[in-house]
C-alpha cells in the first residue's frame, strides 16, 4: 500500500477492514440495558419497587419485552450506583439506606455540597444570582403552600444550580451519586413536622451568603443545612417493614 493509500485509510476509518461485511452494531445492546437500567432507577426512586423488595427478573424481562441479559447488565449498573445488591444465588435486591448509612451520607453530602457553595459564590457570574434567587422565591411560596411536593422539586433545583455554578463536573458526579442513594431512604425528611420551614430558613441564610459573595459563609450556611437534614431523618417515625 503507497502512502497515499495508507492515508486514504486512516481517513475514511479503515481500521474496521478487520470485521466482516455485515458485523452488528454494538452500540445497540448497549443502549437497551441502558434505557432498562433508567426505567428500574425511576421505579426504585418512586418506591414502586421498595428497598429491601427482591426484584423478579422474569417478571421484569416479560413486562419490558426484553431478554434477561440486557435486565442483568441494568442490573450490574445499579449495583455499581449502590441502588441494588447482588446476592449469590439468591437473587437481586433493591438496596436499604439505615440509620449508619445516614450518618455517613449525610456528613459527606455537607463537605461536598459545601464546597460547592464556596466554588459557585467564587465562579458565579451577575447573570447567576438572578437565577438562585428566582428558585428561592419558588421554595418560600411552596413553604408557604405548605406543598412538601413542590418544596422538595424546587429544593433540588437549587442544589443542582449551586453545583452547577461551582464549575465541577467531577464534584456534582460524586454528589449525584450519593444523592441517589439517599433517595433510598423511606422516608422524605421534609414529612417531619416543621422541618419545612427550618429548611426554608437554611436556605435564606445561603441566599444571604450568596448575595454578599462570601465563600466562606455560603460554605458554612450549606454545611449546616445538610447536617439539619440528617437530624430532621433522625426524627422521623421508623417505617414499618
Amino acid at each position: 500500500m503507497n502512502a497515499r493509500s495508507r492515508a486514504a485509510s486512516v481517513s475514511t476509518g479503515a481500521a474496521t477492514h478487520d470485521a466482516p461485511a455485515g458485523a452488528t452494531d454494538p452500540l445497540a445492546p448497549a443502549a437497551l440495558y441502558l434505557q432498562v437500567a433508567e426505567r428500574l432507577r425511576r421505579l426504585i426512586f418512586e418506591h414502586r419497587l421498595a428497598p429491601g423488595a427482591w426484584i423478579d427478573e422474569q417478571a421484569l424481562a416479560t413486562r419490558y419485552g426484553i431478554s434477561r441479559t440486557p435486565l442483568r447488565e441494568a442490573l450490574k449498573v445499579l449495583a455499581s450506583e449502590g441502588l441494588v445488591t447482588l446476592r449469590p444465588r439468591r437473587g437481586c435486591y433493591v438496596a436499604e439506606v439505615d440509620e449508619r448509612d445516614l450518618d455517613e451520607i449525610f456528613p459527606l453530602l455537607a463537605l461536598l455540597e459545601g464546597q460547592a457553595a464556596s466554588e459557585a459564590v467564587r465562579r458565579m457570574s451577575p447573570a447567576d444570582l438572578p437565577r438562585l434567587e428566582a428558585l428561592h422565591a419558588e421554595l418560600e411560596r411552596a413553604t408557604a403552600q405548605e406543598d412538601v411536593g413542590a418544596i422538595f422539586d424546587v429544593n433540588q433545583r437549587f442544589h443542582a444550580l449551586v453545583q452547577a455554578l461551582a464549575g465541577s463536573r467531577r464534584l456534582a458526579q460524586v454528589i449525584e451519586d450519593i444523592r441517589k442513594v439517599l433517595q433510598l431512604a423511606r422516608h422524605n425528611s421534609l414529612l417531619r413536622p416543621g422541618r419545612p420551614q427550618e429548611s426554608l430558613a437554611e436556605h435564606r441564610r445561603i441566599m444571604a451568603a450568596l448575595r454578599k459573595r462570601d465563600p466562606a459563609a455560603a460554605q458554612a450556611a450549606m454545611h449546616e443545612h445538610l447536617l439539619s437534614g440528617r437530624a430532621a431523618y433522625a426524627g422521623l417515625p421508623r417505617p414499618a417493614r
